[in-house]
């Protein structure tokens, strides 16, 4: 096409609403793709033909359409994103939500159940071969083109030629209108230093070659930082972010281990800086596709080990949660949340994580008993597999109610936990006798926590024991033999109910070092083995047994157990370990002369007392 025709057909922006009168429904592009030349002029222009108008956006960003300039007589705005829209806007008539999965809203507009007079649509300047792009968001701008009398592009020169299903003719659009409004940027988010340590334990249950959906804000700037020496991770998401970029620029993402779009990072929107868009630009190793695409279940299915990450505001006991909402908020909604979660559940090996700090910036705990009169609550519990926070990772997936509680205990804060455990006890979701010990929830070690590769690439992790091990600890029990028993307790034990096993996981850490191993995926570990040791603070010695699965033995685990506990033990101030082993565990005792320590063994009754100093001038 030659240069200067589609030159020739722009108009001032004013002359576009003499084809606009009352009545009409006018289509926004929406969030970062708004055409905010044509809104201003829509929403200033005084007109009388442009009075009782229906406004169709998914999202906004700009204050052109405020909610205080939404006056009912003049425009009425339909939506179907939750979290920008105040319920009283709506209860006001203002705005009129349209609960739906994104994944449906180009179903809904090709149903003409939203009949479209005119569409506002951002675009780039087009090619040499007459194409525009679409830029920055796909949203749902094809299915309003077709649909509207009337289309008009407002080109802007700011934002990048995006491939993917970005490309539309120019002869496609009656009116063209030349942007005199700068696209919409972001800043990038700050991080404190509990989103950071939040962003930190959820990249340790990412695994190399994840799919990630990746969203906004600070939680995802930090977790891109943690990911970095990940490995062919893929991107399928709602947003493209700088974060984003950073993570493709450092060679974590690959996108080679997806089934869809494969060796693309695929989004519906390109939201940041101007570096992000000039980066962007004519840049092959991102697609933007449209809401269809990237929503649809089946199509994120089709990638293995799907995760969705995605940031709450609270989460409640039974794994309940509740999304930010207020204007401008561009995080989640139901609506968004729902297809990611149901691709995660089709997707083999797929999870939805959650992340939030344990306080909100007021102090106010983000953990509570029960969710209450808080909007834009998320009540699929049963597609929740983790929840995070700076203190953990609680894992929800096909646990009871009663082991969720638990698990979500544990990553509260600490000053929190005691009330939880009485809460849950009131509302019959703990047991009545359950143990809390108040005094050990801020000395729990998390920085112990660790992994490390055995025999056959059995990738083991390592972390101190947690109330929530209750049920895990139990099975692990009930899968030893009478002789592992025996060895281990010294005597024989038959049974291992709720009373015994809760007093053996809730442990004073002022006392007692406890470690476990999980084999397995992270949403789905199993506790393998566990080791301990108890002060003496008498002699300054401790006490230590340990015990591993008998699948697992012979593989290293326990001589890797023993030597962090002398690691931890050192670290204490311990001046050694003390031991008791049957004469007839030999491989007991084999573990004990790995250790690289000098070993006292006094033989009695059948029974090896043991005497291990750290200092080998130290005495028992």
């Amino acid at each position: 096409m030659d240069d200067t025709r589609w030159k020739d057909r722009v108009v001032a922006p004013a002359e576009v609403l003499a084809h606009i009168k009352p009545g009409m429904t006018i289509f926004l592009g929406s969030g970062v793709a708004e055409p905010r030349t044509l809104m201003k002029t829509l929403i200033d222009s005084g007109l009388s033909n442009t009075n009782d108008l229906e406004l169709i956006q998914l999202t906004r960003h700009s204050d052109f359409l405020s909610l205080k300039k939404l006056d009912w007589q003049k425009y009425r705005l339909k939506t179907f994103f939750s979290t920008w829209v105040s319920t009283e806007a709506v209860v006001a008539g203002s705005v009129d939500l349209i609960p739906a999965r994104f994944s449906q809203i180009p179903r809904i507009i090709k149903s003409k159940r939203l009949p479209i007079d005119v569409a506002f649509i951002q675009i780039t300047p087009p090619n040499q071969d007459g194409y525009c792009s679409l830029g920055i968001a796909v949203d749902v701008a094809r299915e309003a083109m077709e649909q509207a009398s009337v289309v008009v592009g407002e080109i802007n020169t700011h934002i990048p030629f995006t491939f993917g299903d970005t490309l539309v003719p120019v002869s496609d659009f009656d009116l063209l209108v030349a942007s005199t409004e700068s696209p919409t940027y972001f800043k990038r988010w700050p991080v404190n230093s509990a989103i950071d340590q939040v962003a930190a334990n959820i990249a340790q249950v990412i695994e190399d070659g994840d799919c990630l959906s990746f969203f906004t804000g600070s939680l995802f700037e930090a977790l891109a930082r943690h990911l970095t020496h990940k490995r062919h991770l893929g991107i399928h998401s709602t947003f493209f972010t700088d974060a984003s970029m950073d993570l493709v620029k450092s060679g974590a993402v690959t996108n080679y281990r997806k089934e869809v779009f494969r060796g693309k990072s695929v989004a519906s929107y390109a939201l940041g800086t101007p570096e992000l868009m000039v980066w962007l630009d004519h840049n092959p190793l991102v697609e933007l596709q449209s809401i269809e695409q990237v929503f649809d279940p089946t199509q994120i299915g089709r990638n293995p080990n799907f995760v969705v990450v995605e940031q709450a505001r609270k989460v409640d006991l039974l794994g309940r949660i509740a999304f930010s909402a207020g204007k401008g908020d561009i995080i989640s909604g139901p609506g968004q949340s729902a297809d990611l979660f149901t691709g995660a559940e089709i997707s083999r090996g797929g999870r939805a994580v959650m992340g939030l700090p344990s306080r909100n910036s007021k102090g106010v705990p983000n953990i509570v008993v029960m969710l209450r009169n808080l909007r834009n609550q998320f009540h699929m519990r049963e597609s929740i597999d983790v929840v995070v926070t700076e203190y953990g990772v609680a894992s929800l997936k096909w646990r009871t109610i009663r082991e969720r509680a638990q698990a979500l205990i544990d990553i509260a804060h600490p000053d929190d936990r005691q009330k939880l455990v009485e809460q849950a006890k009131e509302k019959r979701i703990l047991f009545s006798d359950q143990i809390f010990l108040s005094e050990s929830a801020h000395l729990y070690p998390m920085e112990i926590a660790t992994e490390h590769i055995f025999q056959g690439e059995l990738k083991v992790r390592f972390r101190a024991i947690k109330p929530s091990d209750e049920e895990a600890m139990r099975r692990l029990f009930y899968r030893f033999s009478n002789t592992a028993i025996y060895r281990r307790f010294l005597f024989p034990i038959s049974t291992m109910p709720h009373d015994k096993i809760q007093e053996y996981v809730n442990v004073d850490y002022s006392q007692v070092m406890s470690v476990v191993a999980l084999a397995g995926e992270p949403d789905q570990e199993t506790i393998i083995a566990e080791a301990r040791f108890a002060k003496d603070d008498q002699s300054a010695y401790a006490e230590l047994a340990f015990i591993v699965d008998e699948k697992y033995q012979g593989r290293g685990i326990a001589t890797y157990l023993y030597k962090m506990l002398i690691r931890l033990a050192k670290e204490r101030g311990l001046k050694g370990f003390t031991a008791e082993v049957l004469h007839a565990n030999k491989e007991m005792m084999k573990i004990f002369e790995k250790g690289d320590l000098p070993i006292d063994a006094r033989l009695e009754n059948g029974l090896y007392r043991l005497t291990v100093p750290f200092d080998a001038e130290s005495t028992s």
